[in-house]
Formats: C-alpha cells, structure tokens, sequence
C-alpha cells in the first residue's frame, strides 16, 4: 500500500532545530523553542542582518487550480531541497497552513510525498499559535468596538457603518452573518456583522506586511473600524486598541524556523488565501531569509492570476523585494482539467484534452514573463499516472509558448527528483531582469482594477452596483486612491465563474463588495460569489483525522 504523506512525514529524521539554525549561522541565545523540531527565532537578532548581502528570491506560483492539486507546496519544498543537494545555501519561506482547509477540502498544507516541510503534524494543526494571536488580536478590537458603544459612544459611532468583523480559523457557513446584542440593554445594542476566517482578517494581511513591531503597531492603528454618523472615519487607535492588540502579537510576529524532510531550513510564518486576501507570507521571514541564505525559495498562494499579482503588485511594490525567477507549476491532470475532463476521468490518458488545456498554462507564462518581466519556468510535477505522450505534448506546448519545462519527480524522489529544475532556477537567476507592475501608483482605484481584468484576466470590463461605484469614488477622495488592489474571487478561473475552465476572455468582472484595509494598506474588491467565510464541503477532511492509542495523529492528508 502507498503510504500517506503523513505516514512518510512521520519517519523523517529531522533534526533537532539547533543544528538546523546554527547552519544558518542564529545562536542558540536567539531561538525561542516550541519542542525539539520547532522554533521562533527572535526578533532583535534578525534586525542585525539588515546590513549582510542579500540573497536571490525565486517566486513559485501555478497554473489555474483544481480539484486535483497542482502541489505548489510541495514544488516549493522539492526545489528547496534540491537547490540543496546541488550545493546552493538555499532556505524556503511558506505560509502557514489554515485550520479551515485542513478540517475541510485538502486535509493539509505542508508539500507532500518526499517534499514536505516538518513536523507535519505541528505545522497543519496548532504550530507556534500564531493564528490564535491573530485572532485574539481581531476579537479584542471587536470587543473594543462594542464595549466603547455601550458605554456611551464618545467617538458617535454609527452603528449601521461598522465594518470590523470577528474571525475564526475554521470554516463556518452559518456564521457568515450573525446578529449580536441581543439578549437586552446589559449585552450592548443589537447589529448586524459577521464571522470572516482568519486567514481572510485584516490583521493576518498586517501580520505579513509588517517590518518591525513599531510598523505594526502603527499599521494596527490604521485599520478602520467604521464611521461616525458624519461619515468621519473611526480607527483602531482612536478606540486605544493598538497597544493591546500589538502585545498579543508580539511573540508571534518572530518567524517559526522548521525544516524539510532533507533538513533544509524554512520560515513557515503568516497564511493570508490568496483567493481572498495577499496570499503570501511574512515580510520579516522572507527578507530575513534573504540575508540568511544565497537563494530562497517562496510561493504565493494558488494560480498567478491571483497570488503571483498579489506578490507584485502588493508585497513587492510595498517592500522592494524582488525576485529573481519565477517557477509556474504545472500537471498533466490540471492541463487535462482545464480542457475539459471530468475529474474523474483525469487518470486517463488524453492528449488533446490536454492541448486543449494549456491555453491556461499559456496565459499564466505571458503574465509572469511579459507583463511583470520575470524570468520563467514551467515545473511538471509529475504524477504516476502521467503518460509519456501526455508529458511529451505539455513539454512541447511550453516549448511552443517559448519558455523551458522541465519534469520534476520531488513528490516521489524528495530534492533527487528536482535537481535539473534547481539547475535551471539558478540559470535564470543570473538573467537580468527587471520588475514590472502591472498598474502605476498614480492610477485610480477602479483604473487598478481594471487593469488587472483586461490585462491579467482576459475579460474585457469590469462593473459595479451603483452603491459599490459610489463607495469606490469615495475611497478615491479620501486619500486611498494610492493603495493598491487585492481581489477576491474564485482561484478556480481567469474569471468570477468557477466553473469557466481554460483561459476564458471576454467575461466581464462584477465588484460586488469594497472593503478598505487601511492598516494593511490596500483596498479589497471582492468580485463574484466569493466568501471570506468559507464552507465545508460534503465530506470534509476532518472525517477521517484522527488520534491512535498511541497519541499518534493520523489520516491527516
């Protein structure tokens, strides 16, 4: 029988975090450890590295998903490793995975097979308690809200225009819209709101941007609550919530240090969904990993319509990191989903359907390479089912859009099986290149939006309620017309329809919500039927998690 990826993760060697730390030169005085494989590694010795020469940055990021799995993760943790292996000082940088995902679709998000990050078991479930800190911190300052209302509104909040909502890391349909205060004068007054997950808050986005502790605190303060009945805006600091909530951040804002299977070291440290949030991990854990390492190792979260943008046009331009290369995952499964194939029939072979499929491969290369100018490469992540023939057309479609794929087998074989993918990611690091955003600061809101549908989408306009215009226009005279956009939609297609498969152009996008991220510093349009609060699905994973007799966890992916 094939053994689960939790069953191989189980009987990696790993080292204790120590040694794995000393390799990158932290001393024991600066670790903070959570066990013997786990460890925060402490803030004020990563400010000392500011002034060390900086690494190179590789961006990993996928065609469009599916049910299936690309194993972005896994591809990231499989090049990691092999980077290793052909004597790069590499380091990986992953997001941290959500507790809603692992109970519900995927069971998991540590890599898979022999490219995983570990303890596996650690990471996907509790880990360092970063996200409970997350969610505190979101709660208390909804707490704040309604405790400052009902005792007598000094700030004349209007509570019709409240706009912070509670969080959960769990998925939770029937919390999407909930009405609170009831029960009487004692419980506050009564008001609609709501539940997001975590992953989706404001002050995950923050989490991850921050630099330092003084930039979050003063991000923390930022965030806008609601607004008064005069329309003024009400803001985390005006409340004195700030303080508090950067104290329950505090020891979480230290990245965790783990390691692969392969002992190669990684930062797993803050999870925003790229589907409806930024999508990538902390900014202190990437570009203290770029002082720490010759090459790193990242990905943005599912297809680079949406993380890779994100990566771009939020992080980057926020930061001035900037990478290098670029990876853009592939299968033949997903090529063959996105021509039309039932999942069901994935397994068999076809090769038109295939064909047919790569216009989505296609789309994403010509975005990561001429619209934002890094160079690229196409990782097939094989699977064992995959067909010589299959393998041969994905290769030569690449090869027809001008870009290089290369078959990697780090699922089966661990960085082994990825070595001529981290020979060629050193290649392209060594091209010159230069970043591109897809839209200029200076452009409005609803011109940013728009961009990023006609140019990164393949639609051809996008529209809004008339109250939705309106909210945009406003957010443009208040000042925020700088910020960035961070779209919501599905991960599943180019457009808001999930079940557009392919690369589907002429669509038009519709901006059904706005909601302003002041602290994180970027305007979110949720687009189509998108929820911040996610669903589970009919069978979700955690039917089959479960602990043996011997305290041992098992069935998680």
């Amino acid at each position: 029988m094939t053994p689960t990826n939790i069953e191989i993760a189980q009987q990696a060697r790993m080292l204790p975090i120590g040694e794995i730390a000393a390799r990158l030169g932290i001393p024991d005085d600066s670790l903070e450890p959570y066990g013997r494989h786990k460890a925060k590694v402490a803030l004020p010795f990563l400010s000392t590295l500011r002034d060390r020469p900086q690494g190179r940055l590789v961006l990993v990021t996928a065609v469009s998903p599916t049910p299936a799995g690309e194993g972005k993760t896994t591809t990231t943790v499989g090049l990691g490793d092999a980077l290793t292996r052909i004597g790069q000082r590499a380091m990986i940088c992953l997001r941290e995975p959500a507790l809603g995902p692992v109970f519900g679709m995927k069971g998991g998000a540590a890599g898979g097979g022999y490219a995983q990050v570990v303890p596996m078991e650690d990471i996907n479930l509790h880990f360092t308690g970063d996200f409970s800190a997350i969610a505190v911190a979101t709660n208390l300052l909804a707490s704040l809200i309604d405790n400052h209302i009902h005792h007598g509104n000094a700030l004349g909040i209007d509570v019709r225009r409240i706009t912070w909502r509670r969080v959960l890391d769990v998925n939770d349909r029937a919390l999407r819209d909930v009405v609170v205060g009831l029960g009487g004068p004692g419980n506050g007054y009564p008001r609609e709101s709501g539940f997001d997950i975590v992953v989706a808050s404001e002050v995950m986005a923050i989490f991850c941007l921050a630099t330092s502790i003084a930039d979050l605190k003063q991000r923390l303060g930022e965030i806008v609550v609601g607004y008064t009945r005069d329309r003024a805006p009400v803001r985390a600091s005006d409340l004195q919530a700030h303080g508090a909530m950067t104290a329950v951040l505090r020891d979480a804002l230290a990245p965790n240090l783990v390691q692969t299977m392969e002992n190669t070291p990684a930062f797993v440290h803050g999870g925003p969904f790229a589907n409806i949030a930024h999508g990538c991990n902390s900014v202190i854990a990437t570009s203290s990993a770029l002082h720490l390492a010759d090459i790193v190792v990242t990905e943005a979260g599912f297809g680079a319509d949406l993380g890779a943008e994100k990566f771009v046009d939020i992080l980057c331009r926020s930061t001035g990191l900037r990478p290098s290369a670029a990876v853009i995952v592939a299968t033949v499964r997903a090529m063959k989903y996105h021509g039309g194939v039932d999942v069901a029939d994935l397994a068999t072979e076809d090769v038109a359907a295939l064909e047919r499929g790569t216009v989505n491969l296609v789309r994403h290369l010509d975005t990561v390479r001429e619209t934002w100018g890094l160079p690229a490469v196409v990782a097939i992540n094989h699977r064992a089912e995959d067909t010589d023939a299959e393998v041969a057309a994905l290769v030569a479609a690449t090869e027809r859009a001008g870009a290089k794929a290369i078959v990697a087998r780090h699922f089966a074989k661990g960085g082994s099986g990825a070595e001529e993918l981290a020979h060629e990611v050193v290649r392209l690091c060594d091209e010159p290149s230069e970043l591109r955003f897809t839209y200029p600061d200076e452009a409005t809101l609803w011109e940013k939006m728009r961009t990023i549908a006609t140019h990164v989408y393949g639609a051809s306009d996008i529209t809004a309620s008339t109250a939705v215009r309106t909210q945009i226009r406003r957010l443009q005279e208040e000042g925020y017309g700088r910020f960035p956009v961070c779209v919501a939609k599905t991960q599943y297609s180019f457009s808001t329809d999930a079940k557009l498969r392919g690369a589907p152009d002429g669509h038009v996008v519709d901006i059904r919500e706005v909601r302003l991220a002041a602290g994180a510093g970027f305007v979110v349009m949720v687009c189509g039927d998108i929820m911040t609060m996610p669903g589970l699905p009919v069978t979700p994973a955690a039917h089959t998690i479960d602990v043996d007799d011997d305290g041992r966890i098992v069935g998680l992916f």
